[in-house]
C-alpha cells in the first residue's frame, strides 16, 4: 500500500464497489449530468468564496448557511440546460468502458 495515497475508508470503498454500472443511454446520461451538476456546484463553491452579502436584502448567518444550497440549485440548471460540456464526454467514457467488459 503506498504511503501517499489518499486514505478511502472502508465504508466509502464498499459503497463505490456497490454502487451498479448505469445498463443503458438513459441512466449513462443521468449518472454523467448528475456528475456535471456536482462539478459545477463545486466551482460556483469556489468562485463564490469572496462574495460578501448583501445588508440591505439579506446578509445574515441564514445567507451562509444557504448559500451552498443556492450553488448546488445553479449547478443543477447548468447541468440540466447543457452545462459546461462535461456530462457528454463522462457519458461517452461511461459508455466506452461498459463496451469493454
Amino acid at each position: 500500500m503506498d504511503p501517499n495515497a489518499p486514505a478511502i475508508s472502508a465504508a466509502a470503498g464498499a459503497s463505490l464497489a456497490a454502487a451498479p454500472a448505469p445498463a443503458n443511454g438513459k441512466s449513462s446520461s443521468e449518472a454523467a449530468q448528475n456528475f456535471e451538476s456536482f462539478f459545477l456546484s463545486q466551482s460556483f463553491e469556489t468562485m463564490f468564496e469572496g462574495v460578501g452579502t448583501d445588508d440591505l436584502f439579506g446578509g445574515g448567518e441564514g445567507e451562509n448557511i444557504y448559500r451552498s444550497v443556492l450553488l448546488q440549485q445553479f449547478a443543477k440548471v447548468a447541468a440540466q440546460n447543457g452545462g459546461v460540456g462535461i456530462a457528454a464526454a463522462v457519458q461517452r467514457e461511461i459508455l466506452r468502458t461498459q463496451e469493454v467488459k
